[in-house]
């Protein structure tokens, strides 16, 4: 690294002075050295004593930054912005804000050069980082400009208004120039020294991580934010070439949230090593470890004396600190929380005062200045994370870059991070939506955080997580999103597992949760196998009649089903329905889940007698007890509009369908997995009335959602593309039927078996 940039000196007559030298967008140093004298005049330091000319800055015509990168990149955008701002005639007030690290100085260095090498304009640079480095930097412009030494001592006395000074001549300054105030993290010192002032001879850049001030009313604000992935990537291949490729490159980016400062130092630590010589990808795998403490590593190999701007683990202190200063301590409690979630979007109604209130860490009335001090000093950000299908409406979120969580979480004294996690997982649980209310973009914001506090590990608050996720999956479940429900269920067995034991019943309803889940995912083997191992461990510890228990025998009857043995099945299924009856209660859930569920195994089985007298009792029990839109109430209806078309007329039951399709579009949207069900028991009710067009569309739709949430060679998407080759050789569309045939009988004959009935289908479809 080269060495040292010029300081800025504020001297005494004694000698002795203070030199403030800013690196990067990142530190302050001191020094001290003995005076020396010199003539005034254009380029002069600043004079700075009481009444006697004294030591000062070398030159604000060189940037105090570190080591400037070789390539800006991305940035590209806001470049040209800013350079038509400095070469025009606007005299405009441009502001650069962004979290700490995000490359503020970089883009303002990089403008500043330009502007310097053209020599269109005269570039000066001042440190506004403190009041001194600010004072003493806007007084060296003076100089530069033109100031006489006993105009600038009478200023830095107190005898005239300084930047009174310092404006009068940039105005009438005879070279046009570009002013750079970098690091203003604290406006009220610009506003309280009148120092920030428009003038038709120049440009004013500042760089701030203050995102909103009365300091920048007229100024136009460029945000800063983190690099696109494939720069950042090559952030990393520029300073470390031979540590990996592109591809690995992007996977470290990606794990550093893609923020200029970690990928410096990163770079740095990857470039700068000599016994041991780490790839890209050894490197990223290390970061789970201790991802702040090796990230801040770089800086020490780079510059060998790191400052609190230049480490991931203290550059965001010095805003914690001016909130500290500002009255808000609050928001160093609000940021620890927020770091016990993920860096993706939290909604904001996680963070409701009331809720927020009743975990004792914030006073309700502390908890919106906290989130708003945080939001200003750029730590935070208000985002709006898309809704989910069917025209649920986007969710306004809070959202922390990664690398600050990792840094915040490492730096939260231990005592404090369970009372943390507790008070994360108590906000989860309150945010949850209720059985019924279920918004499925809203759900799936919550998912990533709940993952988060399940790998904390904490042995003293995982019940209560466990618990929370538990929750949240069977949420999810009902969205329709099987595939993120299974993912969450095995976390959350996992982590049951290691911290509260294979056999605890929090780990056994995890596992439960994710035998559903296989089992709508079409993956049924795997389905009956974790339900088998849940019921062998319940019925042992917990016995036969216990409503869990009874759950597992509702659990595995599902698989079993599907795989042909259907007596065992139905033998599970009425154990569940009966024993949780008499257990919980005619009215309780999980009862009538499981006769809603006897419903469809009744007709399946082909038991007429029995279907015709518990469908209907069900059905209005359903009703009574869950509501009309319950989804066990949805199911009920679905299931007995299934045994009237298995068991009695197509005419009787494309009334009933329909109206179960229009409920189930109406509740849970039309691509929900349930809803496509509906849509196949369409097919087949019209397609029995002969209406073979019809049944080719519906069964289309159905592929066409179940294609988005299932793998290939799920067994209902196959079955599905058998069925519509059979309509369309009915409908008369032979070529269209022998090539859709062609192409599913290879998936029956593996997915179904050789003697499946969609099998023998498509087989007919084909004439062999």
């Amino acid at each position: 690294m080269s060495g040292p940039p010029p300081p800025y000196a504020e001297g005494h007559a004694s000698g002795h002075g203070r030199v403030f030298q800013s690196a990067g967008d990142q530190h302050i140093t001191e020094h001290h050295h003995h005076a020396h004298h010199y003539a005034p005049g254009p380029g002069a330091s600043l004079f700075a004593g009481t009444t006697t000319p004294g030591p000062g800055p070398d030159s604000v015509r060189v940037p105090l930054v570190g080591r400037a990168p070789a390539v800006l990149r991305d940035r590209a955008d806001l470049m040209r912005r800013l350079r038509t701002a400095v070469g025009g005639d606007s005299g405009q007030i441009h502001v650069l804000h962004g979290m700490g690290g995000c490359g503020k100085t970089a883009v303002a260095h990089a403008v500043f050069t330009e502007s310097a090498r053209d020599g269109a304009r005269v570039g000066l640079w001042v440190n506004a980082s403190e009041r001194l480095s600010l004072r003493a930097g806007m007084l060296a412009v003076a100089a530069d400009r033109g100031a006489a030494p006993g105009k600038l001592a009478a200023a830095h006395s107190g005898q005239r208004a300084a930047a009174d000074l310092v404006w009068h001549h940039l105005d009438h300054s005879a070279e046009p120039w570009l002013l750079v105030i970098d690091n203003a993290d604290d406006p009220a010192i610009l506003e309280e020294g009148g120092w920030l002032r428009a003038s038709p001879r120049g440009t004013v850049l500042v760089t701030t991580r203050y995102a909103t001030s009365r300091a920048w009313r007229g100024a136009v604000l460029h945000p800063v934010g983190v690099l696109p992935t494939e720069d950042a990537a090559q952030v990393l291949c520029d300073l470390a070439p031979h540590a990996g490729t592109p591809a690995a490159a992007e996977q470290v980016a990606l794990r550093l949230g893609c923020l200029p400062l970690a990928l410096t130092l990163a770079g740095s630590y990857l470039h700068h090593q000599l016994l041991e010589s780490w790839s890209m990808d050894e490197y990223r795998n290390r970061l789970e470890a201790d991802p702040t403490g090796l990230i801040d590593q770089g800086a020490a190999l780079d510059s060998g004396r790191p400052e609190s701007r230049h480490l991931v683990s203290r550059t965001w202190q010095l805003s914690l600190d001016a909130l500290v200063d500002q009255g808000l301590p609050e928001a160093t409690t609000l940021l620890r929380l927020l770091s016990c979630w993920s860096p993706d979007p939290l909604p904001l109604a996680v963070l409701a005062p009331a809720s927020l209130g009743a975990t004792g860490l914030l006073d309700t009335t502390r908890v919106e200045p906290a989130l708003r001090g945080l939001l200003d000093h750029s730590l935070a950000a208000i985002v709006s994370a898309p809704g989910g299908t069917d025209g649920e409406q986007p969710v306004r979120c809070v959202q922390v870059h990664g690398v600050l969580l990792d840094s915040v979480a490492s730096g939260t004294p231990a005592d404090q991070r369970r009372a943390l996690t507790e008070a994360a997982a108590t906000l989860l649980e309150a945010a949850l939506p209720a059985d019924g209310g279920v918004g499925g973009g809203f759900v799936a914001l919550l998912v990533p955080h709940t993952v988060r506090l399940l790998r904390e590990g904490d042995v003293r608050t995982a019940e209560r997580v466990v618990g929370l996720a538990i929750c949240l999956t069977q949420r999810v479940h009902e969205t329709g999103d099987y595939s993120a429900a299974l993912a969450l269920a095995q976390e959350a067995a996992g982590a049951a597992e290691r911290v509260l034991g294979a056999e605890h019943q929090l780990a056994l309803s995890a596992l439960q949760r994710a035998g559903r889940s296989l089992f709508r995912l079409g993956r049924i083997a795997e389905s009956e196998e974790v339900h088998r191992r849940v019921l062998r461990v319940r019925e042992r510890v917990l016995g036969p009649d216990h409503p869990d228990t009874l759950e597992s025998c509702h659990g595995l009857q599902q698989p079993l089903f599907r795989l042909g043995r259907r007596a065992e099945a139905l033998s599970l299924l009425r154990r569940a329905a009966d024993g949780l009856r008499s257990a919980l209660g005619v009215e309780h859930p999980r009862a009538l889940r499981s006769r809603a569920m006897l419903i469809e195994e009744l007709a399946t089985a082909g038991d007429h007698e029995e279907f015709a007298q518990v469908s209907p009792e069900t059905v209005v029990d359903c009703e009574r007890h869950l509501g009309a839109d319950h989804p066990t109430t949805l199911s009920a209806r679905h299931a007995y509009a299934f045994g009237v078309a298995r068991l009695g007329a197509p005419e009787d039951a494309e009334p009933l369908t329909r109206r179960v399709l229009a409920d189930r579009e109406r509740v849970q949207g039309p691509t929900h997995p349930m809803t496509l069900g509906v849509v196949v028991l369409l097919s087949q009710v019209v397609a029995a009335r002969e209406r073979w067009e019809e049944a080719v569309e519906l069964t289309r739709r159905a592929i066409s959602g179940r294609e988005q949430a299932l793998t290939a060679e799920s067994p209902l998407l196959v079955e599905n593309y058998s069925q519509v080759a059979d309509y369309l050789a009915r409908a008369g569309r032979t070529a269209e039927a022998e090539s859709a045939a062609r192409a599913a009988l290879p998936l029956c004959e593996r997915v179904l078996g050789p003697n499946h009935p969609e099998t023998l289908r498509a087989r007919r479809v084909l004439g062999i």
